[in-house]
């Protein structure tokens, strides 16, 4: 009945014994069984303090006491302690009062554990219920964490080629000026491209665009940017590259590798690319409107010089770029 009715209690015998304990009691002791071991070897009593012994223990009946259990991991616990129906027989009640939930983790409870009138039912289903609820929302929270990061890479992504777009490219851009990084920036676009669009169709134009995307980032390393910043126009961010040899020769390695002939659906879509550069070292103040700018004054200068090259910036390019009229918004730019 009493395993029934309080499956946490033990039965102490007159000296003091443990003579039999409840199903959960049980679960307790990981060393050796408590029934046997006299009662004050497994519990100690924390409070009251005096208790230290099976005569003061006795006198403590219908007390509350506070207990704690000698062998790792000392679950505290709660008792109340009262005569048995045998002369000198003691019976204790334990509970683990507001570490239930810890305890139910350490011991492997289930409410088969506890009496069925016994309110840390309730809350156990309480913190099992808050419990759910809490992952749930976590759940909820990092589905939505993920869909907003995916929503602002898609935001900063060419749906095109997967390079950065005009804005994604603006954001790196501005973090390494105001990083005070050294980098080049150097401005590329497609040669003939709209003969391709024009005789082969748009199809096609796409497909050269998505080659070409794929040639420059194998010729640039992964922390460098390559961005997609108009119909057949190119960025590309080099961080920690100032070398101008070690710059012309990827720029070249990428104006190469375009020049060969692109195959769609058997028929060759001949493009190159001509590119200009500009070095972030060479400014005291560098604004992204100045370097974007710079740079495209020295593309053109390698479209006038017969394309498929490179060309670095130089305040004479911008000198003798005003002086010949050439116009520097690229919408105004005669199409090459």
């Amino acid at each position: 009945m009493l395993s029934v009715l309080c499956p946490m209690h033990v039965v102490l015998c007159p000296d003091g014994l443990i003579t039999s304990a409840g199903p959960t009691t049980q679960k307790l002791s990981r060393q050796q069984p408590v029934v046997g071991r006299p009662f004050l070897d497994v519990f100690e009593i924390k409070r009251p303090r005096e208790i230290t012994t099976l005569e003061g223990l006795r006198e403590a009946a219908a007390m509350k006491l506070h207990l704690q259990l000698r062998e790792p991991p000392h679950r505290e616990l709660k008792g109340v302690l009262m005569e048995g129906p045998d002369e000198g027989q003691m019976i204790v009640n334990l509970s683990f009062g507001i570490s239930v939930v810890d305890a139910v983790q350490d011991y492997k409870l289930t409410a088969a554990d506890f009496a069925p009138t016994d309110l840390a039912i309730e809350m156990l289903y309480l913190v099992e219920a808050k419990s759910a609820a809490m992952e749930a929302s976590r759940q909820l929270n990092r589905r939505l964490q993920g869909a907003r990061v995916a929503a602002e890479e898609q935001a900063l992504t060419d749906t095109l080629t997967g390079l950065r777009n005009r804005r994604g490219m603006d954001s790196i851009l501005s973090d390494l000026i105001a990083d005070g990084e050294n980098f080049a920036l150097m401005h590329m676009d497609l040669d003939y491209f709209k003969a391709v669009n024009d005789t082969m169709g748009h199809a096609a134009g796409d497909y050269v665009l998505q080659q070409v995307a794929s040639i420059m980032l194998k010729e640039v390393r992964s922390h460098d940017t390559v961005a997609r910043v108009g119909g057949d126009e190119f960025v590309l961010l080099l961080r920690d590259v100032e070398e101008p040899a070690v710059i012309d020769q990827i720029a070249t390695r990428i104006i190469e590798r375009i020049r060969e002939p692109i195959l769609f659906e058997g028929e060759r879509c001949k493009v190159s690319g001509s590119a200009g550069t500009t070095l972030s070292r060479n400014y005291e103040v560098a604004t992204a409107d100045q370097l974007l700018g710079d740079a495209d004054v020295a593309l053109y200068e390698s479209k006038h010089r017969g394309r498929g090259r490179h060309t670095f910036f130089s305040e004479e390019l911008r000198a003798r770029s005003e002086a010949a009229k050439i116009p520097l918004p690229r919408a105004q730019a005669p199409q090459m």
